[in-house]
C-alpha cells in the first residue's frame, strides 16, 4: 500500500481549521452593544448594571491596561430557529494562544446574577438548549482589559501607576449563533483520534486504522454542508473510538483543576476577579456534566468569593456538598515552602483546613503544590500534623540538571516522617488531555511494573480558565481507547487511595525537593522578604505578650479577630510568587504598604499587652520575647538586664584601620573596611581563612537565560567585582557597651554604608548594611571566607535545619550552588563552628577550596539584593537596611539561640517590675515557637516547640498559670494520639519527650 499518511494528515488540518470549526457556530446574527468605561479601579455589579452605556460597534479598540470596561449585549433569537440549540459567541478579542493572561470577561444578567465567565476557549453562552423563537437576550459584560506581559520584556505596564491609557483590544464578535451540536461532536471525535494517531508508531497497525477511519469521515463530510453530513462523518469514526484499550494501559485519574495564582502577572484584586470567573464556569459545567471534579487549593480564594460573590458562592457550596467540587490543599494559600518560617507554615495549615472545616464540613486529605519553586525537608512532619495525608508537586519536573527518579514515593522529612508523595509524569499542572500529554504521561511514568496509575489536573491555568467542554470530551472518548492510557474523571482522594493501595513499598526519597531553577527568588524583592520576616517575627511578640496578658490581667481582651486577620494577610502575601519576588510592580508595591500597615498595627498590639502586664511604675523593664534567656532576662519574660561583661574598647591598627575587643573576640578591620580577622580569645582559634578579608561586598552581573527575577545562573560566578574601594571610615560609637567601625563605599550608581559593632559580652559581630541600590542586572553578595574544614553546612528551615554537602561530587551537588536559609547557616569542623546569621536574607551560597598550606576555606556568602527588569523593572532599587552577625565558636545551638535574638529584638518600657514568663521550657535545645490562646477562644493556652538541635530532648514545661490537664494536639488544635507529653508532676510540670526535629503542640486546659 501506498504511505500517504501525511497527505491525509494534512488534509484532516485544514479541513478542520477552515471548514469544521468554524460550521459549530452557524447561521451568526449580530447583538447590538452598547460601552461603559468603568473610572479607575473596578465598581460593584450593581454600579455596572446602572452605568450610562453608549454605542459600540464590532472592531472599536477598548481597555486600557487594567481598565474595566461593561458592555451591554441585547438581541433576539429568530423565529425560525425554534428547537435549535442557541448560543451567543461573545470574543472580546482574544488571543487563542493565551488563555489566563490578557482580557477576561463575566456575563451577568440583567439583575446582577453572574452566568460564565469569557476566555479565549470559553467564548460562548448558551441560550437555549432548545429554543422557542423570540427570545430576547439582556446581558451585562464585565470585561478586565488586563496588559499581556508573557513575554519576559522589562514593562511599566505592570503597575496601574505607570502603565499607558491606550486600548490594548478590539472587539472581535458578539453573535448569536445556532449551536451545531453534531458538528461540535465530529470536531472532538476527530481531534482526540488525530493526537492519539500521531503519537503512535508508523509500524503499528492501530495508527493505519484510525488514519484510514479519519480519510473515509472527511470523504462523508460535504464542506457546503458541514452540519447535514457530520453524522455521517462521525459513523466512519465509531469503529475506531469503540476499540478498548489494552489490559496493561496505563491509568489517568484526571482532576479538573484551574492552577489560579494569586497574584503574579496581576495583582490581588484582579485575582479576586478570576478566581469568580472561573468558578463560575465550572458549576456551569458542573450543572451539564454530573461526571465532572472539579478540585481548588487555596482557602484565600473561596473566601475571596465568599466575600465578593455571595450568590455564586452559594452555588459553590452546594457543589461541594455534591461531591463535585472538591476543596484540596489544606493551605491559606499555595505558599512558597522554601522561605515561610515555620509558625507561619503550621498557621498555613491551621486557617486553610480550619476554613474548609467551618465552610464545607470537610477535613481535606492532601497537600496540593504543584508550582512552588522547591519545597523545605520540614514539610512532611507538618503535613502530618495537619491531619494531611498525601502530597502532591509538579514543580520538580522543571528542574534543570538532574531528573527526579520517582513519580509515586514516600517523601521522608528532617524528623523522619513520611508523607505518601505524586509528582504527575504529566509534567504539567495545565493539562489538556490531549494525545500528546497522556501518551507523555504514560511513557514518562518511572513506577512501572510496580504502580500503574497517576493523576492529570486538567484545566486552563496560571491566570484560571479551568476545564472546558471540550477537555470533558476528550475524557469521555480516552475513558477506554485503544492506544490511549484509560482516563477516569475522579476526585484525588480516590486516586491516592489507589495509588497507595497498589504501591504500599513505594521508594523513599529523604530531605527537601530542591528545584534546579529559580534559586533568584531566595533574593528578588528584599523588601516583600523582609516584611514577611518581621512579620512573623511581630506576630510571635503580639501573640505570646497578649496571651499573657489574657491569662494574668483581669479584663484584658485577647484580640482574637485581629490577629487572625493580620495572619490571613500575611499568609496571603506568602503566595509563591509574591514572597518569592515575581510578581509585577503593583503586587510588590501593596505588600511594601501591607506590611508597613501590618507592622504599625502589630506593634500597638504587642505594646497595649506589655503595659498591661507590667502595671504602673517608673522601673525600666526590657521584654526579652525570644525562646532563649538573653542578659539575664528570661524567655518570655521581662526584667532589669544583668550586666554585659567586660567593656569594650578600640584602638588604631597597624597599617590602618582599628582593632576591637571585648574580652571575648578580638576583631581587625583593615585600612580598606574589611574584617580580615576575628580571633576566639577564648578558644584562641582565628576564625576567618589565612589573608582573606570578610563583610566583602561583591558584585557580579546578573542576566539569566529566561527568568530574570526567577533565575541565576550558574555562570554569574564567572565574573566578579569585590568592592573594596573606600569613600570613608570612622569609628561612629564607642564606648564600654559597644563600638561600631562605620564604612562607606560608592560603586556604580549606588552606595553602601555598613556599621560593624562588637558589644560588650557578646560572641557576635555584628553587621548593618545600608545600601542605596540603583544598579541593572546585578547581583550583590557578603562573602565570610571562613577557616574551617566543612563537609556540609547547615541551613535553619522551619523547625529544625537541613545539611548540604560544600562539594560537588555529584550533579545533584553541583546544582545546588544557590540555596535558602532561615536566619543562620553555620559551618563546622569537629571542635569548631562557625554561624552566619541575618535578619531579613534568605540566599546564600557556600564554596570550598583547599589553600596553598593545605588548609580548608568554606566561603560562606549572603545574597543580598538582585536587580532584575521583568516581571518588575525597578526591582529592589532604593534603600535597604540588611543586618547579618557572624559568631566565631558557635555550635548549632548558638546560632538557633543567636539568629532568635537577632531577628526578635529586644522592647524597652516602664512598669512596676518584673515579668516572669507564661511559660519555661528547661531545656536549651527545646524551642518555644509559639504562645497563644486556642482558636475556639476556650481561653486555653497553646505552645507549639520543638527540638532545635537534631538530637534526642528531654524537657519539662513549666507553666505560670494553674491548668487541669495537658493534651498534645495536632496543627488545628485537636487531640493528638502522641506520646511526647507526659502527665504533669506534682509541681505541675509537664515533661516532654522529642526525637530529633521533633514538632509537638502543647494545649493547656486552664483551671
Amino acid at each position: 500500500m501506498h504511505d500517504d499518511r501525511s497527505i491525509t494528515e494534512h488534509r484532516l488540518r485544514r479541513v478542520l481549521k477552515e471548514r469544521i470549526k468554524p460550521a459549530v457556530h452557524s447561521r451568526p446574527v449580530p447583538l447590538t452593544v452598547e460601552r461603559w468605561e468603568a473610572p479607575g479601579e473596578p465598581v460593584p455589579v450593581a454600579e455596572g448594571l446602572a452605568a450610562p452605556y453608549g454605542p459600540c460597534a464590532i472592531g472599536d479598540p477598548w481597555g486600557p491596561a487594567w481598565g474595566t470596561t461593561w458592555f451591554k449585549v441585547t438581541g433576539t433569537v429568530p423565529a425560525d430557529w425554534a428547537g435549535r440549540t442557541v448560543e451567543a459567541v461573545l470574543d472580546l478579542g482574544f488571543d487563542r494562544m493565551m488563555p489566563g493572561f490578557q482580557c477576561e470577561g463575566l456575563v451577568h444578567r440583567a439583575d446582577g446574577g453572574e452566568i460564565k465567565a469569557l476566555n479565549p476557549y470559553n467564548d460562548w453562552v448558551r441560550v437555549a438548549d432548545r429554543a422557542e423563537g423570540g427570545e430576547r437576550v439582556e446581558w451585562y459584560v464585565e470585561a478586565a482589559s488586563n496588559p499581556v506581559l508573557v513575554d519576559h520584556a522589562a514593562t511599566y505596564e505592570g503597575d496601574r501607576l505607570t502603565s499607558g491609557d491606550q486600548p490594548l483590544y478590539r472587539l472581535a464578535r458578539m453573535d448569536l449563533t445556532v449551536f451545531e451540536t453534531e458538528v461540535w461532536e465530529l470536531v472532538q471525535d476527530l481531534e482526540v483520534l488525530y493526537d492519539l494517531m500521531i503519537q503512535l508508531d508508523t509500524r503499528e497497525a492501530r495508527r493505519h486504522e484510525i488514519l484510514r477511519a479519519i480519510g473515509s469521515a472527511l470523504d462523508a463530510v460535504d464542506l457546503t454542508d458541514v452540519p447535514g453530513t457530520a453524522a455521517a462523518a462521525r459513523a466512519q469514526l465509531a469503529g475506531v473510538l469503540a476499540a478498548p484499550a489494552g489490559a496493561s494501559a496505563h491509568r489517568i485519574s484526571a482532576v479538573g483543576h484551574a492552577h489560579i495564582d494569586s497574584a503574579w502577572l496581576w495583582p490581588l484584586r484582579e485575582t479576586v476577579r478570576k478566581v469568580a470567573r472561573t468558578a463560575s464556569n465550572m458549576v456551569d459545567l458542573m450543572d451539564e456534566h454530573p461526571e465532572f471534579v472539579f478540585a481548588m487549593s487555596q482557602a484565600q480564594q473561596l473566601d475571596w468569593i465568599k466575600t465578593h460573590r455571595p450568590e455564586l458562592f452559594e452555588r459553590v457550596k452546594k457543589k461541594i456538598a455534591d461531591g463535585q467540587f472538591v476543596p484540596v490543599g489544606g493551605m491559606w494559600v499555595e505558599s512558597d515552602t522554601n522561605m515561610v518560617g515555620g509558625e507561619a507554615m503550621a498557621r498555613q495549615f491551621l486557617y486553610g483546613k480550619k476554613f474548609f472545616l467551618d465552610e464545607f464540613g470537610i477535613e481535606t486529605n492532601n497537600v496540593w503544590l504543584p508550582d512552588s519553586f522547591g519545597y523545605t525537608a520540614a514539610m512532611p512532619q507538618i503535613v502530618k500534623l495537619s491531619g494531611s495525608r498525601w502530597f502532591l508537586t509538579q514543580k520538580i519536573s522543571w528542574s534543570q540538571v538532574n531528573t527526579f527518579p520517582h513519580h509515586t514515593f514516600w517523601w521522608e522529612g528532617i524528623d523522619g516522617t513520611r508523607v505518601f508523595t505524586h509528582f504527575p509524569p504529566v509534567d504539567t499542572y495545565n493539562g489538556d488531555l490531549g494525545g500528546a500529554q497522556l501518551a507523555h504521561a504514560a511513557r514518562n511514568y518511572r513506577e512501572k511494573g510496580r504502580g500503574s496509575r497517576s493523576l492529570v489536573p486538567f484545566g486552563w491555568g496560571d491566570g484560571g480558565g479551568g476545564p472546558t467542554r471540550e477537555h470533558l470530551a476528550r475524557a469521555r472518548r480516552q475513558r477506554d481507547l485503544e492506544g490511549s492510557p484509560k482516563v477516569r474523571i475522579e476526585r484525588p482522594d480516590a486516586f491516592f487511595e489507589k495509588a497507595r493501595a497498589e504501591y504500599e513499598d513505594a521508594p523513599v526519597w529523604a530531605g527537601e525537593l530542591y528545584l534546579e531553577l529559580h534559586r533568584g527568588t531566595y533574593t528578588s524583592q528584599a523588601k516583600t522578604k523582609q516584611g514577611n520576616r518581621r512579620s512573623e517575627s511581630l506576630l510571635r511578640e503580639a501573640e505570646l505578650w497578649s496571651a499573657g496578658a489574657a491569662v494574668r490581667v483581669p479584663g484584658y481582651e485577647y484580640p482574637y479577630e485581629d490577629l487572625e486577620r493580620i495572619w490571613k494577610t500575611v499568609l496571603l502575601h506568602q503566595f509563591h510568587d509574591i514572597l518569592p519576588g515575581s510578581s509585577i510592580a503593583w503586587v510588590h508595591r501593596e505588600a511594601r504598604e501591607t506590611y508597613a500597615r501590618l507592622s504599625e498595627e502589630l506593634r500597638g498590639i504587642t505594646r497595649a499587652a506589655q503595659l498591661a502586664l507590667a502595671g504602673e511604675g517608673a522601673e525600666e523593664l526590657v521584654f526579652n520575647c525570644a525562646p532563649h534567656a538573653r542578659r539575664g532576662v528570661p524567655a518570655g519574660g521581662a526584667g532589669r538586664p544583668a550586666e554585659a561583661g567586660e567593656p569594650v574598647t578600640v584602638e588604631e591598627r597597624h597599617g590602618g584601620g582599628h582593632v576591637l575587643a571585648n574580652g571575648r573576640l578580638l576583631v581587625e578591620i583593615d585600612g580598606r573596611g574589611l574584617i580580615v580577622s576575628v580571633y576566639d580569645l577564648e578558644a584562641r582559634r582565628e576564625t576567618l581563612a589565612p589573608g582573606a578579608a570578610a563583610n566583602l561586598l561583591q558584585i557580579h552581573p546578573d542576566f539569566p537565560n529566561m527568568w530574570d527575577a526567577w533565575d541565576v545562573d550558574a555562570f554569574y560566578r564567572n565574573r566578579v567585582t569585590d568592592l573594596v574601594d573606600l569613600d570613608a571610615m570612622e569609628v561612629a560609637e564607642s564606648g564600654p557597651a559597644a563600638v561600631t567601625v562605620r564604612v562607606t563605599r560608592s560603586f556604580g550608581s549606588s552606595t553602601a554604608v555598613q556599621a560593624v559593632t562588637l558589644r560588650a559580652g557578646a560572641r557576635t559581630v555584628d553587621i548593618v548594611t545600608d545600601v542605596d541600590w540603583h544598579e541593572t542586572e546585578k547581583f550583590l553578595k557578603a562573602a565570610f571566607p571562613l577557616d574551617v574544614k566543612a563537609e556540609r553546612t547547615a541551613s535553619e528551615t522551619q523547625f529544625g535545619h537541613v545539611y548540604r554537602a560544600t562539594h560537588t561530587n555529584t550533579s545533584w551537588e553541583a546544582a545546588k550552588f544557590e540555596i535558602c536559609a532561615h536566619r543562620w547557616i553555620h559551618a563546622e569542623e569537629p571542635g569548631s563552628g562557625v554561624a552566619l546569621l541575618n535578619d531579613s536574607t534568605y540566599g546564600h551560597d557556600v564554596t570550598r577550596d583547599v589553600r596553598p598550606d593545605g588548609g580548608q576555606t568554606t566561603t560562606v556568602r549572603l545574597s543580598l539584593l538582585r536587580a532584575p527588569r521583568y516581571p518588575d523593572p525597578e526591582t529592589d532599587q532604593g534603600p535597604h537596611t540588611l543586618r547579618f552577625s557572624l559568631a566565631p565558636g558557635a555550635s548549632v545551638g548558638d546560632a538557633v539561640r543567636e539568629g532568635h535574638a537577632l531577628n526578635l529584638p529586644e522592647r524597652t518600657l516602664t512598669g512596676a517590675g518584673p515579668v516572669t514568663p507564661l511559660l519555661a521550657v528547661d531545656d536549651d535545645a527545646v524551642v518555644v515557637e509559639a504562645v497563644k490562646l486556642a482558636e475556639d477562644r476556650s481561653g486555653d493556652v497553646v505552645v507549639r516547640l520543638y527540638e532545635s538541635r537534631g538530637g534526642r530532648a528531654s524537657a519539662l514545661l513549666t507553666a505560670d498559670f494553674p491548668f487541669s490537664a495537658a493534651v498534645e494536639s495536632d496543627l488545628l488544635e485537636r487531640p493528638l494520639a502522641g506520646s511526647a507529653v507526659g502527665a504533669p508532676t506534682p509541681a505541675g510540670a509537664v515533661p516532654l519527650t522529642l526525637r530529633p526535629f521533633q514538632i509537638v503542640t502543647v494545649r493547656l486546659h486552664r483551671g
